[in-house]
């Protein structure tokens, strides 16, 4: 079993991982900046783009603040802005129509937990592609566990993977050439259904596995 973080429609790497082995979420650790946890990229017609979700911060004088416990900053208009981005990013990818009453309620319901959220996004792929969303959960933080894999290095946007994959056409590819590793929302949309068939025959082998 692989200890991995709930993170913002997780990129395809962190997916993969999740789809091919039993999963199970770290909830009780220390928020982090510079993560996945509140992060992710897109393509669109300038390139790579990150979309990134504002917080709540905590403040220096309360200390450490866990993931569970931070919230999303609702005073920004982050919702909608991040739904025109994918809008504008993906409208003429082959998927986005039939996928998208999946993904919009997202962007239009209100929620309170950058966690909630996450996992909700991640459930939100699953259903997509009809596939079983890992449940369990961590009871309490462990710096080394003992009966898991660590895997809980893929939430840093700072870890910088060995992929092995094949490219598959993006939306902008002519233009950018292929980018690899971007949200799992590029694959749905570009190869919609197949995205299983395509992780499942691309699984991505990296240098900690």
């Amino acid at each position: 079993m692989k200890l991995i973080h709930p993170s913002y429609f997780p990129n395809i790497l962190t997916f993969s991982y999740i789809m091919h082995h039993p999963i199970c979420w770290e909830v009780n650790d220390n928020y982090q900046k510079q993560t996945f946890r509140n992060r992710t990229y897109i393509s669109n017609d300038r390139g790579k783009h990150i979309l990134s979700i504002p917080i709540i911060h905590a403040g220096r004088a309360n200390g450490r603040q866990k993931y569970k416990d931070v919230l999303i900053d609702n005073s920004y208009p982050w919702q909608r802005q991040h739904w025109r981005t994918l809008e504008t990013a993906y409208r003429t990818s082959p998927f986005f129509e039939f996928y998208e009453d999946d993904i919009k309620p997202l962007y239009h319901q209100t929620y309170e937990s950058l966690l909630d959220f996450n996992i909700k996004t991640i459930e939100t792929i699953f259903e997509c592609l009809q596939l079983e969303m890992p449940k369990e959960k961590t009871l309490a933080y462990e710096i080394t566990p003992e009966d898991k894999d660590d895997f809980r290095f893929l939430i840093s946007a700072k870890y910088t993977p060995q992929l092995n994959i094949e490219p598959y056409t993006q939306v902008f590819g002519d233009r950018h050439g292929f980018t690899p590793n971007l949200s799992i929302l590029d694959l749905l949309f570009n190869l919609g259904p197949n995205s299983i068939a395509y992780l499942n025959h691309e699984f991505i082998a990296t240098d900690n596995d």
